[in-house]
């Protein structure tokens, strides 16, 4: 290989590299983004129970009543809801325990007590206890501080509208659904 052949092979290497060095300039003075104040992404992680204040672990009361919400819930966009939920339980008449178990008839049915699922300690104490939409709301709410000890690690549903929302599909989910209390 001659000079002038290694000449145009480095040319056109130190050509790409400038095109590309280049380019990543160009595209930090259109494409400027501040450096956050802290690395990282803000998570939200339910407490293990007796961690914290009494206080913070105390949901807070919905400004309506749970009748009025329900009056004006959509079961359609409870269905929405519940997508995220379907990922530990199965909605269906007879369908499968999940990781949950199967949520079909949950309104009026005994707390811990659906065959073939294991519950915690926790749940089993309040197999006596029927899932009113009251007792569903405060779970939904946050269930570690509802139930403390319970498997279900999920933090909570904290906006009215959509509890509201979810508890009128899970109505939906039983052959004699269980009418909504009065507002």
């Amino acid at each position: 290989m001659d000079s002038f052949e290694f000449n145009k092979i480095a040319g056109a290497v130190l050509g790409t590299a400038l095109v590309v060095f280049g380019l990543n300039e160009l595209s930090k003075i259109i494409y400027h983004a501040p450096e956050p104040e802290k690395p990282g992404f803000a998570i939200e992680v339910a407490e293990a129970p007796g961690s914290g204040e009494a206080a913070a672990e105390t949901p807070a009361a919905p400004a309506e009543s749970l009748g009025t919400l329900l009056a004006s819930a959509d079961a359609t966009k409870g269905q929405a809801v519940f997508k995220a939920c379907a990922a530990c339980h199965d909605p269906s008449k007879d369908g499968p325990n999940k990781v949950g178990p199967n949520l079909w008839g949950i309104v009026g049915r005994m707390h811990g007590v659906h065959e073939g699922f294991a519950y915690s300690e926790a749940m089993a104490a309040l197999k006596d206890k029927p899932w009113s939409y009251e007792a569903l709301n405060e779970f939904l709410i946050k269930p570690s501080a509802a139930v403390p000890g319970t498997k279900m690690a999920y933090g909570g549903l904290k906006k009215d509208a959509d509890r509201a929302n979810l508890l009128a599909y899970l109505a939906t989910l039983s052959d004699s659904p269980v009418p909504f209390p009065a507002p």
